[in-house]
């Protein structure tokens, strides 16, 4: 009896572990990490959701067509660390982002810095807000 409790455990443990490793991902694997792109839009929408958030920004293309680029954030958390909230960007500002462009060549990407229209640089990977 004590051996098929153990086996049961064990095979819990297992599972349960493997379901754990497949949500974590790595960047390299979605977004080409040597080209940096930069996006010049407005911000249709923003979701300050954990663990990753999102914003989607409408950028102009050169002939005349609007594409919705859909950015991949870090959470809630870490955007307000950096001084990014709900206080200081929303939809229909105008914003310069720095991403990192999906490998699939889709309108998507990893943001990386926020510039809004004041000057106020918003690094995301590490530094912290500057004006």
């Amino acid at each position: 009896m004590m051996s098929r409790i153990l086996g049961c455990l064990v095979v819990a443990v297992s599972v349960t572990g493997s379901v754990a490793l497949q949500a974590h991902h790595s960047l390299a694997g979605v977004y080409d990490m040597k080209d940096e792109r930069e996006l010049i839009g407005t911000v249709v929408k923003i979701l300050f959701v954990n663990p990753h958030g999102s914003m989607t920004i409408s950028v102009k293309n050169p002939d005349g067509t609007t594409t919705d680029w859909v950015c991949t954030t870090g959470s809630a958390t870490r955007l307000a660390d950096r001084g990014l909230g709900k206080s200081t960007l929303k939809a229909g500002d105008t914003i310069t982002a720095k991403i990192l462009p999906a490998r699939s060549g889709n309108p998507l990407g990893y943001l990386k810095t926020v510039i809004t229209v004041d000057g106020k640089v918003y690094e995301l990977q590490g530094g912290t807000q500057t004006d």
